[in-house]
């Protein structure tokens, strides 16, 4: 003889696993280095692998540069997005408030959704941009700070 019932009851389970939590720490800022305007300015590139190169009359000059590098850290082998300035960020002089503006963020691996694997719970990453210089008088020698905001998420 076979019961039927009109009610069952089953007790079913849960589950939740916490990460890491994702982190950024700047390891190098992006630096474009010593150079002089000269009579028309132009530009002065500096690449994510650490090339840099000049356009106009801008003359590079020996000295410390480098793009910035991010050391990024969470749950090993995550996935995670990066977005990188997408319009100029002004920097200025710290004497006389005389500007320059940084555009062109480049980024290693590239910027977007899904972009870096934190392999071992770690990933480099390094941002290199352009400055657009003006002539000898638009920017007159002197040191140009700023900042930006880059935004890292897993995925």
């Amino acid at each position: 003889m076979i019961t039927i019932q009109a009610q069952v009851r089953i007790t079913a389970q849960i589950s939740a696993e916490v990460i890491d939590a994702l982190t950024a720490t700047e390891k190098t800022q992006l630096n474009f280095g010593r150079f002089s305007p000269e009579t028309a300015g132009g530009e002065v590139l500096v690449t994510p692998q650490g090339n840099r190169s000049s356009g106009g009359t801008v003359i590079l000059v020996s000295g410390i540069n480098n793009p910035a590098s991010f050391y990024i850290t969470g749950q090993p082998d995550a996935t995670f997005s990066m977005s990188i300035p997408a319009g100029p960020v002004t920097i200025t002089n710290l004497n006389n408030s005389k500007t320059m503006l940084v555009t062109d963020f480049t980024s290693e691996p590239h910027a977007g959704m899904g972009v870096g694997t934190l392999r071992g719970g770690s990933e480099i990453v390094n941002i290199g941009a352009t400055l657009i210089v003006g002539n000898a008088n638009d920017n007159p020698a002197g040191i140009y700070r700023g900042s930006y905001t880059i935004t890292f998420d897993y995925n």
